[in-house]
């Protein structure tokens, strides 16, 4: 490829076995991983803890990365007040948010936030081309287009509620002057057809989670 595969992990701690605080130190130890390994960007997004829970995993995952990496960018799920506390460096939106501008406008006001860490990121969730361009118009730093393929494993009613939207409807997406990065159902196998279809990068959660990073990492960027 053209371009330097950018590479997107999202946690995902259910996905480990185990007890809470087994699964914790799972993700904690994954990503570390990732950090060591070279991903450009990791959201947490555990969706199912409280405020309070939520921040406390934060700061563990922010000194976990901190000491393996100077270069992979923390995100977290819609939760600035989370991010700006936990020290994170931006946050992801779902497609029901608040607009990205207006999202950044309170974080670079917030006392949280130092000027000198620079610009506050602001990722979006998109399910079609017309969220791409809304998100590039409200200015979102990157998309994440999802789902590409049909997710293993995903129940019958979100394969009906969210069907795969293919190759040609994230062709269609990445005509977008923001980064597209490609998301759901991507394998080692087909992330290939995603970065020739025009994606600045892929994110996942289980191909991630469930391979060694460092062989993700070198195999995506040598396509």
């Amino acid at each position: 490829m053209a371009h330097r595969c950018l590479l997107y992990y999202i946690t995902g701690r259910g996905e480990f076995p185990g007890d809470e605080p087994a699964r914790r130190r799972a993700l904690l130890a994954k990503v570390a991983e990732a950090a060591r390994a070279g991903v450009d960007y990791i959201q947490l997004r555990e969706k199912d803890l409280s405020t309070r829970e939520l921040e406390t995993l934060a700061r563990e995952v922010v000194a976990a990365v901190r000491e393996n990496s100077i270069a992979t960018r923390l995100l977290i799920n819609s939760c600035t007040d989370v991010a700006l506390a936990a020290g994170f460096d931006g946050v992801h939106l779902r497609s029901d948010d608040i607009p990205p501008d207006e999202v950044r406008r309170v974080a670079e006001l917030s006392a949280l936030w130092p000027p000198a860490t620079g610009h506050f990121l602001v990722a979006a969730s998109c399910h079609t081309a017309e969220d791409v361009f809304s998100a590039q118009s409200e200015g979102a730093d990157f998309a994440v287009f999802a789902p590409v393929f049909e997710k293993k494993d995903a129940p019958l009613f979100l394969k009906k509620a969210m069907p795969p939207a293919g190759l040609a409807a994230l062709r269609e997406a990445c005509r977008a002057k923001v980064p597209v990065l490609a998301l759901g159902g991507v394998t080692m196998q087909n992330a290939a057809s995603c970065l020739y279809a025009g994606a600045a990068g892929i994110a996942a959660i289980r191909l991630f989670q469930e391979n060694k990073i460092e062989e993700v990492v070198r195999t995506l960027r040598a396509i």
